[in-house]
């Protein structure tokens, strides 16, 4: 790699190690390919001629993006989400950029900003909701109508001259917000001065600085005295009564508005976060935020009494996600081996359970009640000398689990079978 690189000087500040660097990460994020159908495998297999060429034209000021092409993610409601997909080379022309301002952006964006930065988390701002709901009563819970493709150029770049003033990387950044969109059915469809595809290196951090101007700051300048947690786009603004909740969202809904934004009127709601204390009938008393939902709940006291919380557990929604993933594994028709199973399953399982598990134990005992019927049922197909018989398969799973109490990551974390 080092003897590619040791070229004239360019123009622009770009060095050979800053490239190299970029692709590492790349690397490590994986990612499918764009529109030139180019893997990271293939990338790799010419890769120093390919790290040469970006740098080349990236230091030179000449690298214009390709289009990024278009794929659709059927959602579980049934919608499509948009995704953009660049190509590799793109997303390490983008990672570049994005190590040389987000450090300086970091040190502005907000203490209640969690998603897509570093050091930062889901729990984190889960965390923080988990603290608010117990302070305030009342939640908005925000839905914005398709933000990514509704930002505005214009803002976008005025937000960005506050903190970046290389005009090079401004350049960059503006050839990105206006690279074209490839459909799937081969059309090529030019930005009309908004949008920022849901998927590039570099849009998480251009999202984050979006907001941080439109929401973030406006929230600290409007309503010092509340509350709010941001993860990109999911928001939860904490108030404390019903009144000041719709004051509340009638003020943002106008901010949004002058942001070329929009208030899902759907999807955003207030609620009410009753518990022992609140006792207010007949209001919406249940949120979903990052995977989990936050409702009314019986909690233990340290006495050993019960009382009513309000806290959060796994969704209805991410539950059937997951519910659905072991079923579509269909591996009770294929598996031929228990190592089989287990290399297939317990990376996701261990997934689940630092995710999901991670504010009430045993959180996914229904989800593993779910799993261990499709193990019953390998075991009735995989060994004829049951004879397809369902009790002998449940005894031979218990015998199984008394014997190898680590085989399964869940069960060697105490999840019991059941």
């Amino acid at each position: 790699m080092r003897r590619i690189f040791e070229e004239k000087a360019k123009p622009l500040p770009i060095s050979r190690n800053k490239v190299w660097e970029a692709f590492k990460k790349v690397r490590s994020n994986k990612g499918s390919s764009g529109i030139d159908n180019v893997s990271i495998t293939k990338y790799e297999a010419d890769l120093s001629n390919n790290l040469y060429k970006l740098w080349n034209r990236m230091a030179s000021g000449s690298y214009f993006p390709p289009a990024v092409k278009e794929k659709e993610i059927k959602k579980d409601n049934g919608k499509i989400r948009k995704l953009g997909i660049p190509t590799v080379s793109d997303r390490v022309a983008q990672q570049v950029i994005k190590d040389y301002i987000e450090p300086r952006l970091e040190k502005e964006f907000h203490s209640s900003s969690y998603g897509y930065r570093p050091s930062r988390s889901a729990h984190q701002a889960l965390t923080s909701v988990r603290e608010n709901v117990r302070k305030y009563a009342w939640v908005i819970d925000l839905d914005i109508t398709t933000f990514f493709d509704n930002v505005e150029h214009s803002k976008m770049l005025m937000a960005l001259d506050r903190h970046v003033e290389e005009r090079w990387i401004k350049m960059y950044i503006k050839r990105w917000l206006e690279a074209p969109v490839a459909k799937a059915n081969g059309d090529i469809v030019e930005k009309q001065g908004h949008g920022t595809p849901q998927g590039g290196v570099i849009s998480p951090l251009l999202a984050n600085l979006y907001l941080h101007y439109t929401f973030d700051k406006w929230m600290d300048i409007n309503f010092p005295d509340l509350e709010f947690v941001r993860y990109a786009d999911d928001i939860i603004i904490h108030c404390k009564s019903e009144e000041q909740s719709h004051y509340v969202m009638n003020r943002l809904q106008s901010r949004l508005i002058d942001c070329n934004l929009s208030m899902h009127p759907d999807k955003t709601s207030i609620v009410y976060c009753k518990d022992y204390r609140r006792n207010a009938k007949g209001k919406k008393v249940k949120f979903d935020y990052l995977g989990f939902s936050f409702r009314p709940s019986s909690k233990r006291s340290k006495s050993g009494g019960m009382f009513l919380g309000f806290d959060c557990e796994i969704s209805k929604k991410s539950y059937s996600k997951i519910v659905k993933e072991i079923r579509d594994l269909n591996f009770h028709r294929w598996a031929s081996s228990w190592q089989q199973i287990v290399n297939l399953l317990n990376s996701k399982i261990r997934g689940w359970i630092q995710y999901y598990d991670k504010f009430r134990y045993r959180t996914l005992t229904n989800v593993f009640h779910r799993l261990h019927n499709r193990l019953i049922k390998w075991i009735m197909n995989y060994f004829k000398r049951f004879n397809r018989s369902r009790r002998r398969a449940i005894a031979y799973l218990k015998q199984v689990y008394r014997s190898y109490p680590n085989l399964f990551y869940h069960w060697a974390i105490g999840y019991h079978l059941v």
